[in-house]
């Protein structure tokens, strides 16, 4: 299949890009590399799929959050939070299903926040929360196609723990979530939240 993954360079994409290239062709797409890519930006998302043309499934690894306390929170980070993980997201696969065919396959990705969520999580829990559910209903919708959309729903990620300076040994590797993403693209569920967590 030849499969489009967008947050190809990022800490999780990079290894998703890797465990596909195994039985897939991959085109990778992002901000710094690729096809040029910011999700955020719905006219970007629209200027990809020119580029790329059609492909069979598509991965999203890509989308940001504000993470701070709810009192702290502005209209600006619930903006950001919204447009960006959420939002960028739904579009890929709006957008999309002009390029995906019949049977294809979208997998986006919402995170452990979204069912266990903690203090400062509030903009994340809800974006994340909010993934699921559109997957949810989207693939109710995209069934007469034959389309699929599923999520995958990572814990904390070793990488990211130590970028943050917190103990990498409560996480998970990216390459031991990236299996989660193969089999939500080879699998034939939908409408399925996959957990990829310790």
């Amino acid at each position: 299949m030849r499969i489009l993954v967008i947050g190809a360079t990022g800490t999780i994409g990079a290894e998703v890009v890797k465990a596909l290239r195994e039985h897939h062709d991959v085109v990778e797409a992002s901000r710094t590399s690729g096809v040029r890519v910011d999700i955020d930006d719905p006219g970007s998302i629209k200027k990809m799929y020119r580029e790329t043309g059609a492909v069979d499934a598509v991965v999203v690894a890509a989308g940001g959050g504000a993470f701070r306390s709810l009192p702290e929170l502005s209209d600006q980070d619930f903006d950001y939070s919204l447009r960006s993980k959420l939002m960028g997201q739904v579009n890929v696969v709006r957008f999309g299903l002009q390029y995906v065919p019949d049977g294809g396959s979208f997998t986006l990705t919402s995170g452990v926040l979204s069912q266990e969520p903690m203090p400062g999580s509030a903009a994340i829990s809800l974006i994340n929360a909010g993934v699921e559910g559109f997957a949810r209903a989207a693939a109710l919708e995209l069934q007469q196609r034959k389309i699929r959309v599923n999520v995958v729903s990572p814990g904390w990620v070793s990488e990211t723990l130590s970028a943050m300076g917190q103990d990498p040994s409560h996480g998970i590797p990216a390459s031991q979530v990236a299996p989660a993403y193969v089999q939500a693209v080879d699998g034939i569920m939908s409408g399925t939240v996959i957990s990829a967590k310790k």
